[in-house]
Parts: C-alpha cells; sequence; structure tokens
C-alpha cells in the first residue's frame, strides 16, 4: 500500500515537472514567434522588395498636369515606401510657383499621394508676347498647356523696368483687394515699383494708386470721384483722405 502512495506520488511529482517545463517551452515559442514576426515585419518594411515604391496618385490639380507634379516631385521608385521622405517631396512640389500648398502621403503597399492646392490666378502678367499668371504671393507662374490668348476675365498687369519681387507682391495685393466695380473698369495695372502702382481704365483715364496699402478705402474713393467729376483724365487716390484730380 505504501508502496502504491509512493508511486501516486511519483506519478504527481513527474507531471508537475512536465508541466512546469510545458509552461516554459510554450514562453520560448512565443518570445520565439514575436520575434520572428518583427523580424519579418522590419524586413518587409524596409529589406524586401513587396513594399517598394512604384509610383503615385496625383490630386486636386485643374492647371497643373499630373506630369509637372510627378517631375518635381522626383520620386524615389524602388525605395522602401517606409523609408521614402515625404517632406522632401513636398519641398519640391511647392517650388512649382502655381502650388500653393502640398500634402503628401504614403499609399501603401506601393505609392504615395499627392494632393495640391494650386493658387487662382489674379491677373495677368503680359511679357512681350507671352504672359505669365500672378498669384497672391506675388509669385508670377506658367505651367503646361496654357491657353493660347490670357482670359479676358483677369485684368493685365504690365511691369517697368524698376519693378522687382515686393512690386509684384503690392500689385497682387491690390488685385485681390479691387471689387467687381472697379475690375470692370480696368483695362490694365501699370506696375513701376511698390510705391507707384497706376491703373488704366478702359477708357485710357488713369488712376495713381499708389501702394496696396488702403486699397479698400482707395476703391470707395475711386468709385465716388468718378461720379463726381467724370470729365477728368487723371484721378488720384495714392492718399485717400487728399484725392486729387485733373
Amino acid at each position: 500500500m505504501a508502496d502504491s502512495d509512493r508511486d501516486r506520488s511519483r506519478r504527481r511529482f513527474v507531471r508537475r515537472q512536465w508541466a512546469r517545463r510545458w509552461l516554459t517551452v510554450r514562453y520560448v515559442l512565443a518570445a520565439v514567434m514575436v520575434v520572428a514576426a518583427v523580424g519579418l515585419g522590419v524586413y518587409s518594411l524596409y529589406f524586401s522588395s513587396w513594399l517598394r515604391l512604384e509610383s503615385a496618385e496625383v490630386g486636386g490639380t485643374s492647371q497643373l498636369s499630373e506630369a509637372e507634379v510627378l517631375a518635381a516631385a522626383e520620386l524615389p521608385t524602388g525605395d522602401a515606401l517606409a523609408l521614402v521622405d515625404l517632406d522632401a517631396i513636398e519641398v519640391r512640389v511647392k517650388r512649382l510657383t502655381a502650388v500653393r500648398s502640398v500634402d503628401v502621403s504614403r499609399q501603401w503597399p506601393h505609392d504615395v499621394r499627392i494632393d495640391v492646392e494650386e493658387w487662382d490666378p489674379l491677373a495677368v502678367v503680359a511679357e512681350g508676347d507671352d504672359y505669365t499668371f500672378l498669384a497672391e504671393s506675388g509669385d508670377t507662374y506658367a505651367f503646361d498647356g496654357m491657353p493660347k490668348n490670357p482670359p479676358s476675365h483677369l485684368p493685365r498687369v504690365t511691369v517697368g523696368s524698376g519693378a522687382d519681387r515686393l512690386a509684384l507682391e503690392e500689385a497682387a495685393a491690390v488685385v485681390a483687394a479691387l471689387d467687381a466695380a472697379v475690375i470692370r473698369l480696368v483695362d490694365h495695372l501699370e506696375v513701376e515699383t511698390a510705391d507707384d502702382i497706376r491703373l488704366v481704365l478702359r477708357d485710357d483715364r488713369l488712376v495713381r494708386w499708389g501702394s496696396a496699402e488702403q486699397s479698400d478705402d482707395k476703391a470707395e474713393v475711386l468709385l465716388n470721384l468718378l461720379d463726381a467729376r467724370p470729365e477728368a483724365q487723371v484721378y488720384d487716390v495714392s492718399v485717400p483722405s487728399l484725392p486729387a484730380t485733373r
């Protein structure tokens, strides 16, 4: 009887030993599987050909072509998608002066998406027989497939030899501030310097506008002067509190 009890105790001891060993083995197997999964993930992301950059989707464009955006993006095709520098692509696409903002995101498993917001053209800048568009930023830009003739609804801007980037920024601010009633009267703007901007009306009357400062006040004063003194040929609203005509 005693031997039987000893046998049973021995068997229970052996079972407990195996249970402890199996628990240890399970932990080891689980750890191995986790390490393997992490290793496979790292390999897939950074070293395998499974998740490489192949192409890009372009959205948000109405003026620029997809080819122009992709050419500017200089995609590092063939690189691991996880390692592609999205900020660098954004910087390169932003160099297109027609682009107001850009956002680049990964599209797993093989692409990136380039979402572009373009500037709306404020005016047309005459450049000999050619033209460019003027953006609110003061930049001028062109793109593939521009119309042969400039859109007639946009005011024209002629730029003097003394005009610099600041002058174009001021011209853009003036155009942006003009209300529809004034735009309808304007044939074109003459930009000499940042402080010497003039409006030439469709009937050849001249408006000395000055800089973009107080453009809202200047537009209101101009409309009042045009009603009160329609015979004048020159209207000076560069200082809207002291307008003059001749």
